[in-house]
This record gives C-alpha cells, structure tokens and sequence, in this order.
C-alpha cells in the first residue's frame, strides 16, 4: 500500500519525520486529511490537533498556526510555529503557563496593539495544548479506550 512522506517542521526542529497511511490537519478551510497521491496544495494551518496515523496506530500532536504543502510524490510537508506530541504533554506544566499566558494577556489589553496580539497567540497556543493533553494524553497505567 502507498505511504505518504510527512513531515512537520518548527523554527527550532524536526519534531516528526515518517512514512505514514494519513494525517488530518487543522487548516483555515476545515479540518483535511491527506492520503498518498493526494493532489497538490498549499494551505494555512491553524492552532488545533494534528492526528498522524500508520496502520492502526494514531498519534497527536498539538500544533500551532503555519502552513501546509501537499506535493507529487506522496509527500507532505508541514511548516508550524510549535508541535507538542501528546505523550509528552504535561497537564500540571500547561496549566502554569496558561495562567501565566492569561496573566499576560490581561496586562497587554487597553495597550499596545503588538503586546496584546503576541500574549492572545500565546495564550491560544496554551489553550490548544492543554486541549490537546486533557483529549489525547493517555498515562501509562489508563487503558486506551
């Protein structure tokens, strides 16, 4: 059976490089999920859950916005501004830096424009993750549903 080439890109790494069966992505148009052969596209990502699957295995990831780029060949390449896997996703962490991100968000309403925009991204980017963690993280000792 044909794979799909995927890979997710951060400005600071390669958090996933794999041949997969699809993966669904949160983009500006709905939700999409990219098979092989897939036709070409260029699209934007925005903040949501990432789901990668190969065979029966699914794995997610938290992602923020970016872009998408289905290409010939069966390859996808996705460029974000962050990509948290669910298992390494801890919930306690999340919760201080969404409290911190709201603390910031707060303090930057009523004053510059460019501070409010950067601490709503960051407190988006918080909100997602801990979406993300709360539906997908799965302890060691829980059984998959």
């Amino acid at each position: 059976m044909a794979k799909l080439n995927l890979e997710i890109t951060t400005p600071e790494r390669t958090v996933f490089e794999q041949e997969v069966d699809s993966v669904t992505v949160p983009t500006a148009e709905g939700e999409i999920t990219v098979l092989p052969n897939h036709a070409s596209l260029v699209g934007l990502v925005v903040p949501g859950a990432l789901t990668v699957r190969v065979g029966d295995d699914e794995k997610y990831l938290a992602v923020a916005g970016g872009a998408i780029e289905i290409m010939p060949g069966s390859r996808c390449i996705i460029l974000t501004d962050s990509a948290d896997r669910a298992e390494d996703l801890v919930v306690e962490e999340i919760e201080k830096a969404k409290a911190r991100a709201m603390a910031a968000y707060e303090e930057a309403k009523g004053k510059d424009d460019v501070a409010y925009a950067d601490a709503s991204v960051h407190l988006e980017r918080e909100l997602n993750r801990l979406k993300v963690a709360r539906k997908h993280r799965h302890d060691a000792n829980t059984p998959k549903p």
